[in-house]
């Protein structure tokens, strides 16, 4: 039962994404001023981008979508056309923000690459992740690349079986207990907690601490060593 697969988020576990949505949020509420207070206006915009998810997905365009649908919404329909201009400016800029892989990052998939079969697994907006994933010069590390539109147990035990040796002998690396941790390790694959000082409310979820195969690191550098760890420890179990 010794891993062979591992599977890494992108978003902030990788390089950094939310920093850049918390920046366009901040530019949003500027722009709204005159209408609501910071607090209400923060609080519409989460409402509306978690009850478009199911409309149009994870990404910035939906975000997008969710800015320009509260700037309707707190002005009851009378948002200037300069606004909604200006809104749709920072959801382009926001597509366009630097690449900034994490700490540990690089070093880590490399000293992986060869040992274990890496695949990259993120859900969003697919020419966006695929940019991203371009610009961070991460790509070359990975035996596969999975953009899905949600991350469920079902997701997960597809891929690994795609790519691996199926979810058991696999482990998920990510910052997002509720979309990289749980679902991962209900499909049977081990899952590694890498938090980030910035994560999306939608993404909280309790530790599932009392799991097995649940491990929390605090930054990708430990992440070879407890490999290590657990391949020994699935050694001596077997």
């Amino acid at each position: 039962m010794r891993l062979t697969t591992i599977g890494f988020d992108a978003d902030d576990t990788l390089w950094q994404n939310e920093q850049f949505f918390r920046l366009t949020e901040d530019r949003f509420v500027e722009l709204l001023e005159n209408y609501a207070d910071a607090a209400n206006l923060k609080q519409h915009l989460l409402q509306a981008a978690m009850r478009n998810l199911n409309f149009y997905g994870f990404g910035i365009k939906s975000f997008t979508l969710s800015m320009i649908e509260t700037a309707l919404d707190v002005t009851a329909g009378k948002v200037p056309s300069s606004v909604i201009a200006r809104i749709m400016e920072i959801g382009r800029d926001l597509l366009q923000h630097p690449i900034e892989p994490l700490p540990h990052a690089a070093e880590t998939l490399e000293a992986l690459a060869g040992g274990y079969r890496l695949l990259l697994i993120t859900k969003g907006d697919l020419f966006d992740q695929e940019r991203k994933l371009a610009q961070s010069g991460l790509g070359d590390f990975f035996d596969g690349v999975e953009i899905v539109s949600d991350k469920t147990s079902d997701t997960y035990a597809r891929i690994f079986a795609r790519y691996g040796d199926g979810p058991e002998k696999s482990a998920m690396v990510g910052n997002s207990l509720k979309s990289d941790i749980i679902p991962a390790i209900r499909a049977g694959a081990w899952g590694i907690f890498v938090p980030h000082e910035l994560t999306w409310a939608f993404e909280h979820e309790n530790p599932p601490v009392d799991e097995p195969r649940f491990r929390e690191l605090a930054h990708l550098g430990d992440l070879s060593a407890l490999l290590a760890q657990i391949q020994e420890g699935e050694s001596l179990a077997g």
